[in-house]
Protein backbone atom coordinates (compact mmCIF):
# COMPACT_ATOMS: atom_id res chain seq x y z
CA UNK A 1 0.00 0.00 0.00
CA UNK A 2 1.33 3.29 -1.27
CA UNK A 3 0.92 7.03 0.31
CA UNK A 4 0.71 8.83 -2.76
CA UNK A 5 -2.09 10.75 -4.12
CA UNK A 6 -3.79 10.38 -0.94
CA UNK A 7 -5.85 12.72 1.68
CA UNK A 8 -3.71 12.44 5.01
CA UNK A 9 -4.37 13.79 8.13
CA UNK A 10 -1.31 15.25 10.54
CA UNK A 11 -2.66 15.71 13.98
CA UNK A 12 -0.13 18.01 16.01
CA UNK A 13 1.26 19.08 12.46
CA UNK A 14 2.77 22.33 13.32
CA UNK A 15 4.62 21.09 15.84
CA UNK A 16 8.31 19.99 15.79
CA UNK A 17 8.55 16.50 14.66
CA UNK A 18 4.73 16.86 13.07
CA UNK A 19 6.10 19.55 10.66
CA UNK A 20 8.97 17.34 9.61
CA UNK A 21 6.65 14.51 8.90
CA UNK A 22 3.74 17.45 6.84
CA UNK A 23 6.99 18.50 4.98
CA UNK A 24 7.45 15.06 3.63
CA UNK A 25 3.78 13.68 2.93
CA UNK A 26 3.21 17.16 0.99
CA UNK A 27 5.24 15.89 -1.54
CA UNK A 28 3.13 13.05 -2.96
CA UNK A 29 0.06 13.65 -0.88
CA UNK A 30 -2.99 16.28 0.36
CA UNK A 31 -1.70 16.50 3.63
CA UNK A 32 -4.62 18.32 5.90
CA UNK A 33 -3.28 19.55 9.35
CA UNK A 34 -4.92 20.05 12.54
CA UNK A 35 -3.70 21.87 15.44
CA UNK A 36 -4.63 24.65 17.83
CA UNK A 37 -1.66 27.33 17.07
CA UNK A 38 1.02 28.27 14.75
CA UNK A 39 4.14 29.87 16.12
CA UNK A 40 4.82 32.53 13.95
CA UNK A 41 8.80 31.58 13.96
CA UNK A 42 8.41 27.63 13.90
CA UNK A 43 9.64 25.29 11.37
CA UNK A 44 6.33 24.42 10.00
CA UNK A 45 5.83 28.45 9.45
CA UNK A 46 9.54 28.85 8.51
CA UNK A 47 8.92 26.38 5.49
CA UNK A 48 6.17 27.63 3.88
CA UNK A 49 4.14 24.60 4.79
CA UNK A 50 0.68 26.11 5.34
CA UNK A 51 0.81 27.17 1.43
CA UNK A 52 1.02 23.82 1.16
CA UNK A 53 -2.01 22.14 3.16
CA UNK A 54 -5.00 22.46 4.21
CA UNK A 55 -5.04 24.03 7.94
CA UNK A 56 -7.94 22.76 10.50
CA UNK A 57 -8.04 24.42 13.73
CA UNK A 58 -8.68 22.05 15.58
CA UNK A 59 -8.41 20.58 19.03
CA UNK A 60 -8.51 16.73 19.35
CA UNK A 61 -10.00 16.39 22.89
CA UNK A 62 -13.41 17.87 21.01
CA UNK A 63 -15.00 14.70 19.37
CA UNK A 64 -17.43 16.09 16.77
CA UNK A 65 -14.90 18.78 15.67
CA UNK A 66 -12.28 16.19 14.40
CA UNK A 67 -15.07 13.78 13.59
CA UNK A 68 -15.99 16.09 11.38
CA UNK A 69 -12.52 16.93 9.72
CA UNK A 70 -12.33 13.60 9.20
CA UNK A 71 -15.51 13.00 7.35
CA UNK A 72 -15.29 16.07 5.03
CA UNK A 73 -12.25 15.93 3.63
CA UNK A 74 -12.40 12.05 3.39
CA UNK A 75 -9.65 10.90 5.01
CA UNK A 76 -6.95 7.92 4.10
CA UNK A 77 -4.60 7.83 6.49
CA UNK A 78 -3.93 9.40 9.84
CA UNK A 79 -1.20 10.52 11.42
CA UNK A 80 -1.83 11.06 15.14
CA UNK A 81 0.92 13.33 17.11
CA UNK A 82 -1.05 15.62 18.65
CA UNK A 83 -0.30 15.68 22.59
CA UNK A 84 0.52 17.37 25.54
CA UNK A 85 4.54 16.21 25.10
CA UNK A 86 6.21 18.50 27.77
CA UNK A 87 6.78 16.09 31.14
CA UNK A 88 7.04 19.24 33.58
CA UNK A 89 3.53 20.31 32.08
CA UNK A 90 2.18 16.77 32.73
CA UNK A 91 3.59 16.83 36.38
CA UNK A 92 1.85 20.22 37.03
CA UNK A 93 -1.30 19.85 35.22
CA UNK A 94 -2.27 15.80 35.03
CA UNK A 95 -6.05 16.41 34.05
CA UNK A 96 -4.94 18.14 31.08
CA UNK A 97 -2.49 15.91 30.20
CA UNK A 98 -4.64 13.38 30.50
CA UNK A 99 -7.57 14.89 28.87
CA UNK A 100 -5.49 15.56 25.54
CA UNK A 101 -3.30 12.62 25.27
CA UNK A 102 -6.08 9.78 26.37
CA UNK A 103 -9.27 10.94 25.30
CA UNK A 104 -7.58 12.88 22.28
CA UNK A 105 -6.74 9.49 20.69
CA UNK A 106 -10.19 7.60 21.72
CA UNK A 107 -11.65 10.52 19.74
CA UNK A 108 -9.33 9.96 16.79
CA UNK A 109 -9.31 6.08 16.87
CA UNK A 110 -13.79 6.53 17.48
CA UNK A 111 -13.82 8.96 14.69
CA UNK A 112 -11.99 6.57 12.15
CA UNK A 113 -13.99 3.33 13.73
CA UNK A 114 -17.35 5.59 12.66
CA UNK A 115 -16.02 6.55 9.53
CA UNK A 116 -15.19 2.76 8.50
CA UNK A 117 -12.83 4.02 5.40
CA UNK A 118 -9.55 5.23 6.78
CA UNK A 119 -6.56 2.88 5.22
CA UNK A 120 -4.36 3.34 8.16
CA UNK A 121 -3.56 4.89 11.38
CA UNK A 122 -0.50 5.68 12.94
CA UNK A 123 -0.29 6.64 16.62
CA UNK A 124 2.63 7.99 18.42
CA UNK A 125 3.86 6.84 21.39
CA UNK A 126 6.97 7.05 23.30
CA UNK A 127 9.45 5.17 24.58
CA UNK A 128 8.05 6.59 28.11
CA UNK A 129 4.83 4.46 28.23
CA UNK A 130 7.12 1.78 29.59
CA UNK A 131 7.91 3.04 32.54
CA UNK A 132 10.96 3.10 34.36
CA UNK A 133 12.39 -0.11 32.81
CA UNK A 134 16.00 0.33 31.97
CA UNK A 135 15.95 -1.58 28.73
CA UNK A 136 12.87 -1.69 26.78
CA UNK A 137 11.60 -4.13 23.85
CA UNK A 138 8.35 -4.54 22.44
CA UNK A 139 7.84 -7.49 24.58
CA UNK A 140 8.13 -5.40 27.53
CA UNK A 141 4.88 -4.20 29.22
CA UNK A 142 4.01 -0.75 28.97
CA UNK A 143 3.33 0.27 32.66
CA UNK A 144 4.55 3.95 33.93
CA UNK A 145 3.81 5.68 37.10
CA UNK A 146 4.36 9.66 36.32
CA UNK A 147 1.32 11.39 34.38
CA UNK A 148 2.95 11.77 31.62
CA UNK A 149 3.96 8.13 31.07
CA UNK A 150 0.41 7.02 32.04
CA UNK A 151 -0.71 9.07 29.77
CA UNK A 152 0.95 7.70 26.92
CA UNK A 153 0.86 3.79 28.23
CA UNK A 154 -2.90 4.31 28.23
CA UNK A 155 -3.16 6.44 24.90
CA UNK A 156 -1.10 3.41 23.71
CA UNK A 157 -3.20 0.10 24.96
CA UNK A 158 -6.43 1.96 23.59
CA UNK A 159 -5.03 2.19 20.32
CA UNK A 160 -4.12 -1.54 19.90
CA UNK A 161 -7.63 -2.14 20.88
CA UNK A 162 -9.49 -0.50 18.60
CA UNK A 163 -7.04 -3.13 16.20
CA UNK A 164 -8.04 -6.36 18.60
CA UNK A 165 -11.25 -5.27 19.03
CA UNK A 166 -12.32 -3.69 15.65
CA UNK A 167 -9.72 -4.93 13.31
CA UNK A 168 -9.15 -0.69 12.72
CA UNK A 169 -5.52 -0.39 10.63
CA UNK A 170 -3.86 0.92 13.59
CA UNK A 171 0.52 0.94 13.99
CA UNK A 172 1.96 2.42 17.34
CA UNK A 173 5.12 3.99 17.36
CA UNK A 174 7.43 4.23 20.60
CA UNK A 175 10.08 7.26 19.71
CA UNK A 176 13.33 7.50 21.58
CA UNK A 177 14.02 10.83 22.77
CA UNK A 178 13.75 13.33 19.34
CA UNK A 179 16.37 15.84 18.77
CA UNK A 180 16.61 18.45 15.50
CA UNK A 181 15.75 21.58 14.19
CA UNK A 182 12.38 22.81 15.10
CA UNK A 183 11.79 21.65 19.24
CA UNK A 184 10.83 25.00 20.39
CA UNK A 185 10.90 23.22 24.26
CA UNK A 186 13.86 24.95 25.49
CA UNK A 187 13.64 23.31 28.34
CA UNK A 188 14.88 19.78 26.25
CA UNK A 189 18.23 18.91 26.41
CA UNK A 190 19.40 19.78 22.96
CA UNK A 191 17.62 23.04 22.55
CA UNK A 192 18.64 24.45 25.95
CA UNK A 193 22.15 23.76 25.16
CA UNK A 194 21.65 25.46 21.39
CA UNK A 195 20.16 28.48 23.47
CA UNK A 196 23.24 28.42 25.79
CA UNK A 197 25.31 28.43 23.41
CA UNK A 198 24.00 31.31 21.27
CA UNK A 199 23.13 33.38 24.34
CA UNK A 200 26.54 32.86 25.74
CA UNK A 201 24.60 31.79 28.68
CA UNK A 202 24.73 29.18 31.50
CA UNK A 203 22.87 26.27 30.28
CA UNK A 204 20.24 24.89 33.48
CA UNK A 205 19.97 21.33 33.39
CA UNK A 206 16.44 19.95 35.12
CA UNK A 207 18.15 16.50 36.08
CA UNK A 208 21.48 15.36 38.10
CA UNK A 209 22.78 15.26 34.81
CA UNK A 210 23.13 11.21 35.06
CA UNK A 211 20.01 10.47 33.09
CA UNK A 212 20.62 8.38 30.20
CA UNK A 213 18.43 8.42 27.25
CA UNK A 214 18.38 7.21 23.70
CA UNK A 215 19.04 10.36 20.88
CA UNK A 216 17.16 9.62 17.60
CA UNK A 217 17.43 12.53 14.99
CA UNK A 218 13.70 14.24 13.89
CA UNK A 219 14.01 12.53 10.27
CA UNK A 220 15.04 9.72 11.18
CA UNK A 221 11.61 9.18 13.20
CA UNK A 222 9.73 10.73 9.94
CA UNK A 223 11.48 8.22 7.66
CA UNK A 224 10.75 4.98 10.32
CA UNK A 225 7.07 6.41 10.11
CA UNK A 226 6.60 6.57 6.36
CA UNK A 227 7.86 2.95 6.44
CA UNK A 228 5.54 1.71 8.88
CA UNK A 229 2.28 3.51 7.28
CA UNK A 230 3.24 2.59 3.68
CA UNK A 231 3.47 -1.17 5.07
CA UNK A 232 0.51 -1.19 6.73
CA UNK A 233 -0.89 -4.53 6.32
CA UNK A 234 2.28 -5.94 7.47
CA UNK A 235 2.35 -3.09 10.76
CA UNK A 236 -1.14 -3.03 12.34
CA UNK A 237 -2.21 -3.76 15.08
CA UNK A 238 1.72 -3.79 16.30
CA UNK A 239 4.07 -1.22 18.41
CA UNK A 240 7.07 -0.68 17.02
CA UNK A 241 10.11 1.38 19.01
CA UNK A 242 11.76 4.03 16.69
CA UNK A 243 15.13 4.88 18.37
CA UNK A 244 18.97 4.77 17.60
CA UNK A 245 22.15 3.69 19.14
CA UNK A 246 23.02 7.62 20.87
CA UNK A 247 22.63 6.05 24.91
CA UNK A 248 24.24 8.73 26.31
CA UNK A 249 23.84 11.09 30.35
CA UNK A 250 22.94 14.61 30.11
CA UNK A 251 26.28 15.92 30.47
CA UNK A 252 27.77 13.25 27.91
CA UNK A 253 25.40 15.57 25.28
CA UNK A 254 27.06 18.22 26.46
CA UNK A 255 30.37 16.83 26.39
CA UNK A 256 29.32 15.91 22.59
CA UNK A 257 27.97 19.15 21.31
CA UNK A 258 30.96 21.21 22.90
CA UNK A 259 33.30 18.88 21.03
CA UNK A 260 31.29 19.30 17.91
CA UNK A 261 30.74 22.81 17.83
CA UNK A 262 34.29 23.27 19.48
CA UNK A 263 32.29 25.61 22.94
CA UNK A 264 33.03 25.32 26.47
CA UNK A 265 29.22 25.35 27.74
CA UNK A 266 29.07 26.19 31.53
CA UNK A 267 26.47 24.40 33.29
CA UNK A 268 24.30 24.36 36.65
CA UNK A 269 22.64 21.69 37.62
CA UNK A 270 19.20 22.06 39.38
CA UNK A 271 18.34 18.49 40.33
CA UNK A 272 14.81 19.93 40.24
CA UNK A 273 12.97 16.75 38.30
CA UNK A 274 10.27 15.20 39.52
CA UNK A 275 9.19 11.23 39.34
CA UNK A 276 11.25 10.83 35.91
CA UNK A 277 13.00 7.72 34.52
CA UNK A 278 16.88 7.72 35.35
CA UNK A 279 17.61 5.15 32.93
CA UNK A 280 16.61 3.64 29.58
CA UNK A 281 17.80 1.90 26.69
CA UNK A 282 15.33 1.76 23.85
CA UNK A 283 15.76 -1.62 21.70
CA UNK A 284 14.70 -1.14 18.09
CA UNK A 285 15.66 -4.17 16.67
CA UNK A 286 12.19 -5.28 15.38
CA UNK A 287 12.55 -2.11 13.41
CA UNK A 288 15.77 -3.47 11.85
CA UNK A 289 14.90 -6.87 11.40
CA UNK A 290 11.37 -6.58 10.01
CA UNK A 291 12.70 -3.22 7.30
CA UNK A 292 16.08 -3.78 7.60
CA UNK A 293 15.64 -0.03 9.02
CA UNK A 294 18.09 2.06 10.92
CA UNK A 295 18.90 5.45 11.73
CA UNK A 296 21.06 7.42 9.11
CA UNK A 297 21.88 10.33 11.30
CA UNK A 298 23.99 10.71 15.12
CA UNK A 299 24.91 14.19 16.84
CA UNK A 300 28.27 14.39 14.34
CA UNK A 301 26.04 14.32 10.94
CA UNK A 302 23.21 16.53 12.75
CA UNK A 303 24.21 19.11 15.40
CA UNK A 304 25.94 21.56 13.56
CA UNK A 305 23.16 22.46 11.05
CA UNK A 306 20.89 22.42 14.17
CA UNK A 307 23.27 25.29 15.23
CA UNK A 308 22.43 27.45 12.49
CA UNK A 309 18.84 26.72 13.04
CA UNK A 310 18.45 27.77 16.35
CA UNK A 311 20.65 30.56 15.85
CA UNK A 312 18.35 31.87 13.39
CA UNK A 313 15.37 31.44 15.40
CA UNK A 314 16.45 32.55 18.28
CA UNK A 315 17.58 36.00 16.44
CA UNK A 316 14.48 36.34 14.76
CA UNK A 317 12.70 35.30 17.93
CA UNK A 318 14.24 38.27 19.93
CA UNK A 319 13.90 40.81 16.53
CA UNK A 320 9.98 40.31 16.79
Amino acid sequence: MGLKRKNVLVTGGTGFIGSHLVQALAKDNQVYVVDLVINPHSYYNQQGLNSQVVFEHCDVADFRTIHSVIVKNHIDFVFHLAAQAIVDTAYNEPLETITSNVMGTANILESCRQYGRVEGILVTSTDKAYGKLPRVDETKPISGDHPYEVSKSSADLIARSYFTTYKLPVVVTRFGNVYGEGDLNLNRIIPGIMEAVVKNQTLQIRSNGKYIRDYVYVKDVVDASLVLAKNINKTKGEAFNISSLQNLSVIEVVRKVESILKVKIPYKIQSSTKNEIPVQSVNFAKMRKTFNWKPQNNFTTTIAGIYDWYQNYLTASRVH
